[in-house]
């Protein structure tokens, strides 16, 4: 098949080697001239430090390339995915097969990202998203990995599990694009609060409690969008956020880790020195459930760290103080 790939990051030039390995063939686009002829020359990308581009994937920088393209697989940041898209649109042809490998929520309209690209790219491109515990420093290097291709179509779903399946990427298919999106992204938020839990040594116990009460929120913010909540308990829900919280590859992680440690938010996301999507999705994910009338009460003190200025161990302090409640909706008097 004839794979053109938008965003050349981490996880774009991942997959890229995944889909070359798999027979297909590879075009992987930069917006930087300079940079697609530095990697054409060494075969390195410097967003994945030791690792060999193979010669089966053609690196780019001209868009022009996915006008003969059957599958348009996209791997911007979140924050770049609508002008990336804007650009794109031109070049894609009806009846291409659109994948979002983009984690996030559109920051203003609350948009998932595939409802993005749906809406940039138009009507007459099926719009499928890969999602799932997937970090691009090992699915580069072959190491084991299970991931979903999502659509509501499920010959779609099929087919993206046809293409990227193989011994060492497990892909399973999954009805539920609502659930899978909101999941991926709520989870970047989920994960740098977490390493702000480690940053502040608060134990093994403390970062249980965080993360399965983190998971409840989801599954309620995912059913009020229309998803399911057995998502949650997939890997796009539950396996991506152990990943992401627990994962030395995690940026979302390593930045929380220097907050909890006591660095302000802007050093720390200098630090990381690459994009931390739970900084943008926090803002985008607390935004969602002010529109639905959910409460997350985890998010929003993640978001209150990061925009806020909210001191971390009074954050810790507001959500363990909170009143009692029931650990499920349990029927009391049911007999």
């Amino acid at each position: 098949m004839d794979i053109f790939v938008f965003g050349s990051g981490a996880w774009g030039t991942a997959l890229s080697i995944l889909l070359a390995g798999n027979g297909h063939r590879v075009r992987l686009w930069t917006h930087d001239p300079e940079k697609a002829a530095a990697v054409t020359r060494t075969r390195k990308n410097p967003a994945l430090p030791g690792v060999s581009l193979p010669p089966e994937v053609e690196v780019t920088a001209d868009m022009a390339g996915a006008e003969g393209a059957e599958l348009a697989l996209f791997a911007s940041p979140s924050n770049l995915l609508r002008r990336t898209a804007k650009l794109a649109a031109p070049h894609i042809r009806p009846g291409t097969v659109i994948v979002s490998a983009t984690k996030g929520i559109e920051a203003d309209t609350c948009l998932r990202m595939s409802q993005v690209l749906a809406g940039e790219i138009g009507g007459g491109c099926p719009v499928a998203v890969l999602s799932g515990p997937s970090h691009a420093e090992e699915v580069s290097r072959h190491m084991a990995t299970g991931c979903v291709a999502a659509c509501e179509d499920k010959a779609v779903a099929e087919l993206v599990q046809n293409v990227f399946m193989n011994d060492m990427f497990r892909v399973y298919v999954n009805q539920d694009v609502v659930g899978v999106e909101l999941c991926g992204a709520a989870k970047n938020v989920v994960a740098l609060g977490c390493g702000v839990v480690d940053g502040l040594s608060l134990g093994d116990n403390a970062k249980a409690l965080y993360m399965t009460r983190a998971m409840a929120e989801l599954a309620v913010l995912c059913q009020r969008a229309g998803g399911e909540r057995t998502t949650c308990s997939g890997l796009a829900g539950m396996g991506d956020m152990i990943v992401t919280c627990l994962s030395v590859h995690s940026r979302n992680r390593r930045a929380g880790l220097l907050i909890g440690r006591g660095a302000p938010v802007a050093l720390a996301l200098r630090e990381v020195g690459a994009v931390v999507e739970g900084y943008y999705a926090a803002a985008s994910v607390v935004s969602l459930a002010d529109r639905l009338g959910v409460e997350l009460p985890i998010c929003r003190c993640v978001y209150d760290l990061l925009y806020n200025d909210m001191d971390p161990e009074k954050t810790v302090h507001r959500l363990m103080s909170r009143d009692r409640r029931s650990e499920f909706d349990y029927r009391w008097d049911k007999k």
